[in-house]
């Protein structure tokens, strides 16, 4: 997918239509796609700000862990590393910005590199496959 906002909703649908994200438990597939959503929309916004270029998207299973690696090739990270991200004040909710607490809180193993070029974020989430 590219990395504007209107690449990033159309890759995040055809995302959740595919395996893995498609067998997931409700609950799975509704914190996957709150956690995808906010990690592309990310990359689309500060990433690539000063224009678009590539998303890649993996995603695999690993011992009832949903297994999710994404690339891009934008702007690094600043101070090299994911935000910490904070809880919202309730007189704050409204300005937004709290998208790293809400990614931190849901995903497990959190990781970032930068390599030739290439930002790489990777990431487990609990996942149970829904059963039939």
């Amino acid at each position: 997918m590219s990395g504007n906002p209107a690449s990033v909703r159309d890759g995040l649908r055809q995302a959740m239509g595919q395996t893995p994200l498609a067998g997931l438990s409700q609950d799975d597939r509704s914190t996957a796609e709150i956690v995808l959503a906010e990690v592309l929309n990310n990359i689309a916004e500060h990433a690539y700000s000063d224009g678009e270029g590539p998303i890649r998207l993996w995603l695999g299973w690993a011992a009832g862990r949903l297994v999710c690696r994404i690339e891009d090739e934008g702007s690094p990270m600043p101070g090299g590393a994911p935000p910490q991200g904070r809880a919202p004040r309730p007189e704050e909710l409204a300005e937004g910005g709290f998208g790293w607490h809400l990614i931190r809180s849901l995903a497990d193993d959190l990781g970032y590199e930068r390599a030739r070029g290439v930002n790489r974020l990777y990431f487990t989430l609990p996942a149970e496959q829904s059963p039939g």
